[in-house]
């Protein structure tokens, strides 16, 4: 009987469209209820495809006017199947999964539910863990549709309280909550565009006469947007598009999904982004431009299959001399509001004179993919440059020049020069090697062994590598901040001659404004081997100073402390009254920790908290609880 329910109950979800074959489920609207205010109206500081720094956003930020305790329902029926208590990332999340498949998230909450609180911290007691995710099989904590499970806060990584709820199908992929049709959010703005990119795509490919992205302003004309001059283009060229959306009542400026390429023979290709595989999220860094704009033309290392056709040429614009083409980009958001940008591209032929602005007093150096790009200011000793690639030398002229300036191009698929004689100066590039994407890598110079995995690029690299500094803080450049990859990379760093104190010495990323970031690291003889996920400028700092721990309120009903560290960062934390474990929490963005006591217990004796940072060092307060 149960057997024969299962296949009935699975039946009716094929009939009522939750599961596409081979595609996982879609959302059924008014299955999902709002998991904040249902019937009332919400706002949304974050919606489902807005790009962040560094990541895409999967899911709905929903707005408390800046309180924390917000009530939070559970928006299906299902059963809890997994929790997490974490200081970090969602902080504290519940993970509901339904009869339907779908999984829900809601993230960064202050607390469970009463019955579900007491649970999981008995729970973490008994594991003496501070931070603890724990994953349920089906029927061990049932939940119902609309059911208070937690309330709102601001845990983890949040800057402010919020619910963050996700969607997901039951192969754990992000799907956008508001196709689950929330009448409690309401959008009847179209999306804005704010700047249109017309980029070259190979070595021959110029944008108005030269090989540069060209960004520009779209003027609002009537209800639509348009670029107001004709670009002129030769060889290959893509399009890309940085754009918001606005929702009624707020002033965030959010995501939307979809895009719309034509010309005058109609639909070129569309861009829909439904749903996201979180094993392949980061290679939203591909799909678009500096996190900003996104490209709207195939990409054939991107793992994201959002482009429709997804081939070779789609979305690629290459004109003849003399033709002009009218081009529409259309914008649609999640409640089919849209909006309208024109441009107009047309064939120009190759123009090897360009004026190009004021000569560099040094070459200016570029890269775009492959492409290696070299201004350099006009020289009465000629204009034919070397190329030195292993035992050749290759004599090109400049791409286009005018009276000041010389341009040329190269592709390092063609060989990576060791240098390059410019007439006027001999430049030496600062490339180590070709690293090809979805293949594994070893490559070494003197001071420096980079090794990358099948999974470590989103797309072929070539590697720019520079040190500088001293012996005793030594410097390493490595690739560009504005190139990305997937995972991390593993580089092995000779720094012989550094007399620091090895134990406590380990390598930090240190941003363009000094800050710097705890990488971390393993001493071998003088090197130092360490993993990194991004590219930029790293030092090495030792750190031999204890975190501090300073008391805020201490006694039988409970204990608060504030802890620092102004170096490598706080790794871990622990308390113990009388030599009994205690459960203690900490909120990182306050510096705060505190414990949490089970069942009314009040603490009397010795008690002991030892806080120790990345570096190894190890800060220890006691005191005495009456």
């Amino acid at each position: 009987m149960l057997k024969l329910s299962k296949l009935i109950f699975f039946s009716l979800l094929l009939s009522v469209g939750y599961i596409s074959t081979g595609l996982g489920q879609q959302i059924q609207k008014g299955y999902f209820q709002s998991p904040v205010k249902p019937g009332g109206r919400n706002y949304l500081a974050g919606n489902f495809s807005e790009l962040r720094p560094n990541h895409f956003h999967t899911g709905l930020d929903y707005k408390f006017g800046g309180a924390e305790g917000e009530p939070i329902y559970a928006a299906a029926a299902g059963w809890i199947h997994r929790i997490k208590i974490s200081s970090f990332g969602y902080g504290n999340v519940i993970y509901l999964k339904h009869p339907t498949g779908h999984i829900t998230l809601y993230g960064h909450l202050r607390n469970f539910n009463p019955s579900l609180q007491a649970w999981m911290l008995k729970k973490m007691v008994e594991a003496k863990q501070n931070e603890l995710e724990i994953t349920l099989k089906e029927g061990e904590l049932p939940v119902k549709k609309g059911e208070l499970i937690a309330n709102g806060g601001n845990t983890g990584s949040s800057g402010g309280p919020h619910l963050h709820f996700e969607i997901r199908d039951s192969l754990d992929r992000a799907m956008d909550p508001l196709l689950a049709g929330y009448s409690e959010i309401l959008d009847n703005i179209p999306p804005t565009p704010q700047k249109i990119a017309i980029v070259p795509l190979e070595l021959d490919s110029r944008v108005n006469g030269k090989f540069q992205r060209l960004e520009i302003t779209p003027v609002l004309t009537g209800s639509s947007y348009r670029i107001t001059e004709t670009i002129q283009v030769s060889g290959k060229v893509g399009i890309e598009i940085q754009s918001y959306d606005k929702l009624d009542g707020a002033e965030n400026q959010n995501g939307f999904p979809k895009f719309e390429l034509s010309d005058e023979s109609g639909l070129l290709v569309k861009l829909l982004i439904d749903k996201v595989d979180f094993d392949y999220s980061r290679h939203f860094l591909l799909h678009t431009h500096q996190n900003r704009l996104t490209k709207l033309y195939h990409q054939k290392d991107l793992k994201l299959n959002y482009l429709s056709p997804n081939s070779p040429g789609a979305g690629v614009f290459q004109l003849e001399t003399g033709i002009k083409k009218n081009i529409q980009i259309k914008l649609v958001d999640a409640y089919n509001n849209t909006r309208l940008v024109q441009l107009s591209l047309t064939g120009s032929d190759l123009d090897s004179t360009k004026a190009d602005g004021a000569a560099p007093a040094s070459p200016q150096v570029s890269y775009f993919k492959s492409i290696l790009k070299i201004k350099v200011a006009q020289s009465s000793k000629g204009g034919l440059a070397k190329f030195f690639i292993g035992n050749n030398t290759y004599e090109i002229l400049p791409a286009y020049q005018d009276a000041a300036t010389r341009t040329y191009l190269w592709d390092l698929r063609f060989g990576i020069p060791s240098k390059i004689d410019l007439c006027s100066e001999i430049y030496i590039p600062d490339l180590i090697g070709y690293f090809p994407v979805d293949r594994e890598r070893l490559m070494a110079t003197a001071k420096l062994q980079v090794r990358t995995d099948s999974s470590s690029l989103l797309e072929d690299l070539y590697l720019r590598v520079s040190h500088s500094g001293t012996t005793a803080a030594p410097i390493l450049n490595l690739g560009e901040s504005t190139s990305y990859l997937w995972n991390p990379i593993e580089a092995t760093w000779d720094v012989t001659g550094y007399a620091g104190n090895k134990t406590r010495t380990q390598v930090y990323q240190r941003a363009t404004n000094g800050a710097l970031s705890y990488i971390g690291g393993e001493w071998i003889g003088n090197q130092i081997r360490f993993k990194t996920r991004n590219f930029g400028s790293f030092v090495l700092v030792e750190d031999v100073t204890k975190p501090s721990i300073s008391p805020i309120k201490v006694n039988a009903q409970g204990m608060r402390f504030t802890i620092k560290d102004n170096q490598s960062g706080i790794k871990s934390f622990e308390a113990f009254v009388n030599g009994e474990w205690v459960l203690m929490r900490y909120e990182y963005k306050q510096a705060v920790i505190w414990s949490e006591q089970m069942n009314g217990q009040s603490f009397k004796g010795t008690a002991v908290l030892k806080v120790t940072d990345q570096a190894g060092n190890v800060a220890e307060w006691r005191g005495t609880l009456n």
